[in-house]
C-alpha cells in the first residue's frame, strides 16, 4: 500500500491532509469515498469503529515465567491507569499536552482484559490474537521480553491494533523489527551502552577486559553488542561471549569459564530471574573478592531494575553499576503523581516496568483525544513526533522516524545494606543521562515502519 503521507486522493487531497483534518479518514485509490459534513469517512480497520459506550484495551504480560514480578507490576500499574482515565487522578494532572479528562477516552469508559505471555512467543501471540478476535480490544500492550515484544508488534500490525509495547529494550524493537502499528516508551539497549560506558571507564579505568554472559534471544543480544561497541570505544577490550538459554537457572558451568580467562570485568546481560541468579552465583563463586591483572574483579549489569535489585539483594548488588529507564525516587511532578498514586493504591512503589506500562497507557489515550477518534491511523499520527512533558524522564519525544521515546534515562548503583533508607531504596542514582546525550541518529538501525494500514 502506498504511504499515507504522499499518496493522492481522486479530488487531489494528500493523506496527510486526510489525516490532519477533523475528522480522519483512510482513502485510496481502489477504495469508495463520500464526503459526510466536509470530511472523509473512515474505513473499517482492525476493531475500528467502535460500538458501544465502552471500549477495551489489552493488556498481555508475563504471569509465569522468567520475567512473572516485572509482569506482575506492569499489570498493577495498567490497572491503575485504567482507573486514572475512568475516575482521574495521577498523571491526568501533571501530562502536557493533553486532552484526558478523567472521563473515560472520547466519552467512552476504558474497560481491559489480561492476557498471560509466558515470555514465550507462540504463547504470546495466542493471547493477543484472542484479545483482538475474541474481546475487540483497540489497543493491545505489555511484555517484558524484547522478543515477545517484537511478536506482538509484528501481529498487531497485520490486524490493524496498535500495538503500546510494554518492558523491551532491544534495539531493534524500533529498529529492524520496527513496525507502523508499534511504539515504544522503553530506552533501548543502544542508549545503555552509550550512557553507561563512559561512567565505567571513569569509575574503573579504560584499560579494562570485559567477559559477557548474555541471554541468548533478541534483547541479550542486543544488549551485549552494544556495550562491546560502547566500552571499546572507552579502551576497554572483550575476553569473550557465551550465550545463556533463558530458563538456565543455575550459571555456575558458565561463570568457571570467566573465572578462567584474564577478564577483569564480568558483564551480565541478563534481565529478571536470570540476572538475580546469575549475580548470586557470581557471588556465591567470590567473584566480587578476587583480583585480575592487579585489579579487583567487577560486576556490571547494564539493565537495572528495582525488583532484581531486590530479588539479589543488598549485600549483592552494592556498588554494582547498570542504568534504569526510571526510578521511583524523582522528585518531578509526574514522577512522584504516579508514585503516590501507585503507593496509595499497592502499598508499596512502582517498578520501572510499572512506570512505562502507565505512561503507554495515558499516551495511546490521549492520542485518541488528540484525534478526535480510535480511528488506528489518526491515532498513530497524532503519537508520532509528539512531544509531552509531565510523565517523568523530562521532555520526551516521541520520534516519529522509528517510534522510539527520546528522554533523559538513568546510571544507577546497587546501594549497601547500610545506605539504605526504606525497604525499596535498593538503588541509587549515580547520573541522570539528558536527553540529548541518549539521543541518536534512527538510520543506524535498518527496518522500515511500513504503511499506516496493513497491505
Amino acid at each position: 500500500m502506498t504511504d499515507v503521507k504522499s499518496d493522492k486522493t481522486a479530488s487531489g487531497w494528500s493523506r496527510r491532509d486526510v489525516l490532519k483534518g477533523a475528522s480522519v479518514g483512510a482513502v485510496g485509490a481502489a477504495t469508495p469515498m463520500f464526503f459526510t459534513k466536509n470530511a472523509w469517512a473512515e474505513e473499517a480497520i482492525g476493531n475500528y469503529p467502535v460500538k458501544g459506550s465502552e471500549v477495551v484495551f489489552g493488556f498481555n504480560v508475563p504471569q509465569t515465567g522468567a520475567y512473572a514480578d516485572e509482569g506482575a507490576d506492569e499489570l498493577r500499574a495498567y490497572k491503575l491507569a485504567v482507573k486514572h482515565l475512568n475516575g482521574g487522578g495521577g498523571m491526568l494532572d501533571t501530562l502536557k499536552p493533553s486532552k484526558l479528562t478523567g472521563n473515560g477516552v472520547l466519552g467512552k469508559k476504558v474497560t481491559y482484559v489480561t492476557g498471560d505471555t509466558q515470555t514465550n512467543a507462540d504463547a504470546s501471540r495466542t493471547s493477543a490474537r484472542r484479545m483482538i478476535e475474541r474481546d475487540k480490544v483497540i489497543m493491545v500492550t505489555g511484555g517484558s521480553s524484547s522478543g515477545i515484544a517484537i511478536a506482538q508488534q509484528y501481529l498487531c500490525h497485520e490486524l490493524g491494533i496498535i500495538f503500546m509495547c510494554g518492558l523491551t529494550h532491544s534495539n531493534d524493537t524500533t529498529g529492524k523489527d520496527k513496525r507502523r502499528y508499534g511504539f515504544r516508551h522503553f530506552f533501548n539497549a543502544h542508549m545503555t551502552g552509550k550512557a553507561l560506558a563512559p561512567v565505567l571507564s571513569n569509575e574503573y579505568g579504560s584499560d579494562r577486559r570485559a567477559f559477557h554472559l548474555t541471554a541468548d534471544y533478541n534483547w541479550g543480544h542486543t544488549q551485549q553488542q552494544s556495550m562491546q561497541q560502547f566500552t571499546e570505544a572507552e579502551g576497554w577490550s572483550t575476553a569473550g561471549n557465551i550465550l545463556t538459554p533463558l530458563k538456565t537457572t543455575d550459571f555456575s558451568q558458565y561463570l568457571a569459564q570467566v573465572m578462567n580467562s584474564d577478564a577483569d570485568v564480568l558483564v551480565l546481560n541478563h534481565y529478571g530471574a536470570n540476572m538475580v541468579n546469575s549475580l548470586t552465583n557470581a557471588v556465591n563463586f567470590g567473584m566480587r573478592d578476587m583480583q585480575k591483572n592487579g585489579k579487583n574483579l567487577e560486576i556490571v549489569v547494564p539493565l537495572y531494575s528495582r525488583l532484581m535489585a531486590a530479588g539479589a539483594g543488598s549485600a549483592n548488588i552494592d556498588g554494582v553499576l547498570g542504568t534504569s529507564g526510571w526510578n521511583w525516587s524523582l522528585q518531578d511532578d509526574g514522577s512522584k503523581a504516579f508514585v503516590d498514586s501507585f503507593v496509595a493504591e499497592y502499598g508499596f512503589p512502582p517498578s520501572q516496568a510499572a512506570h512505562t506500562c502507565y505512561v503507554q497507557t495515558l499516551l495511546y489515550a490521549n492520542a485518541c483525544e488528540m484525534a478526535g477518534t480510535f480511528y488506528p491511523p489518526a491515532v498513530i499520527k497524532a503519537l508520532e513526533d509528539f512531544e509531552f512533558t509531565g510523565a517523568g524522564n523530562g521532555s520526551t519525544l516521541y520520534r516519529g522516524a522509528d517510534h522510539q521515546c527520546i528522554k533523559s534515562m538513568l546510571v544507577m548503583q546497587g546501594n549497601s545494606p547500610s545506605a539504605r533508607t526504606s525497604d525499596f531504596d535498593y538503588l541509587k542514582v549515580v547520573q541522570e543521562v539528558d536527553r540529548e546525550t541518549a539521543n541518536y541518529d534512527p538510520s543506524i538501525f535498518p527496518g522500515e515502519l511500513g504503511p499506516y494500514k496493513p497491505a
